[in-house]
């Protein structure tokens, strides 16, 4: 296959619900892609502005203040305490990790990806680019033999689902009896809201409780687009079995795949400050807690949603027919088929519209009749 197979971009789609929406009287409110709309943090603009005599090549590898912040932080945020520089990685945001990773683990014809049934598509896009045979599959006993690579995504997107520690370790039996890497995309772990994940940690894929010691073939990646409202500086890692990351260093290299020096120094000082994270979630917080109860009202049911960026939401009809339905009080959401054949009856909503679009949102759910 070439990327000339690849199916249209699906987005192109939404458009005519993004114009129907436009005619509301008091405007659209966007809320279908998860783009950061909030400033991004004085301390990390500093971070960047004190790092632009970028006159050398930056290091694929990642500076040290980088790459030790990384681990830092692992250790502090997501209980992996065991880590070295040498089992973390920068990268240029999280997609084009997740999406060339078949690539630079030399995946091919006749092998199998597997991602979730509901899932951002970008899994099933690598595994195309390849040749390779995508597989949707959420339960580990239906993982396939002959799986080479097993994406999992804790926080879901689009649906918050979120794995437990025994549910992780069960993960990494099937994946280790198959034989193959399992990387978990685990970009939304600081927006834990409901259920257990209201006072607890969401667990990684290398917590040491699901590993039971032994990194191999395990890989966790990361991304500070919504956390740190970074989308635009492509700031992302991934971390893990020192093996593959370093198979994936010396691909990289012959790639030229390599964080601008700015944008790693600036990461660096984000990973190490809690407090705009902090500051961040609340604001996350306070759309979400508008929002749900106004589309509950509204005669929508939210399933999952329990972490993460987004409202997965369904009337029990078709979701193009809930795309409309949305559209005609301004409202633009994301349409469920776009994240697998699973979805045809949900819609996605993002926290990520400024709070007063958010507030309005919830106004004309609360107001209209759908």
């Amino acid at each position: 296959m070439s990327v000339r197979d690849l199916a249209d971009y699906p987005w192109d789609a939404v458009v005519p619900f993004r114009d129907r929406a436009a005619q509301h009287p008091g405007g659209l409110v966007d809320l279908s892609v998860g783009s950061p709309v909030d400033p991004t943090p004085e301390i990390i603009r500093r971070a960047l502005a004190e790092a632009t005599d970028a006159h050398a090549y930056p290091q694929t590898l990642g500076t040290p203040s980088l790459r030790e912040a990384i681990v830092a932080w692992y250790a502090r945020r997501r209980g992996v305490p065991d880590l070295t520089v040498d089992n973390v990685l920068p990268t240029i945001g999280s997609k084009e990790l997740v999406a060339l990773l078949p690539t630079l683990l030399g995946l091919g014809a006749g092998d199998i990806v597997v991602h979730p049934r509901v899932a951002y598509p970008t899994y099933e896009v690598g595994a195309r680019v390849v040749g390779a045979e995508p597989v949707a599959a959420d339960d580990p006993a239906e993982w396939p033999e002959g799986a080479k690579l097993i994406w999992i995504n804790t926080p879901g997107n689009p649906d918050g689902r979120t794995w437990t520690v025994d549910e992780l370790a069960a993960a990494v039996r099937r994946a280790r009896e198959l034989g193959a890497v399992l990387a978990s995309d685990e970009c939304y772990a600081e927006l834990g809201w409901d259920g257990p994940w209201a006072t607890e940690p969401i667990p990684s894929i290398l917590d040491p409780r699901v590993t039971g010691g032994r990194r191999s073939n395990l890989l966790s990646v990361y991304s500070l687009s919504k956390q740190s409202n970074l989308a635009g500086y492509r700031a992302a890692f991934v971390a893990g079995c020192a093996h593959i990351v370093g198979d994936l260093l010396t691909a990289r290299k012959h790639l030229g795949l390599m964080p601008p020096a700015p944008v790693q120094h600036a990461m660096a000082r984000a990973l190490g400050d809690d407090e705009h994270v902090a500051v961040q979630k609340e604001l996350y917080r306070e759309r979400r807690d508008a929002l749900r109860p106004a589309l509950e009202a509204a005669g929508f049911r939210i399933d999952g949603s329990e972490a993460g960026l987004y409202l997965w939401a369904t009337e029990g009809r078709d979701a193009w027919e809930s795309m409309g339905r949305l559209a005609d009080l301004g409202i633009l959401a994301g349409p469920g088929p776009f994240y697998g054949t699973a979805s045809g009856q949900h819609v996605r909503l993002a926290l990520t519209a400024a709070t007063d679009r958010v507030l309005e949102a919830a106004r004309r759910l609360n107001e209209g009749k759908l």
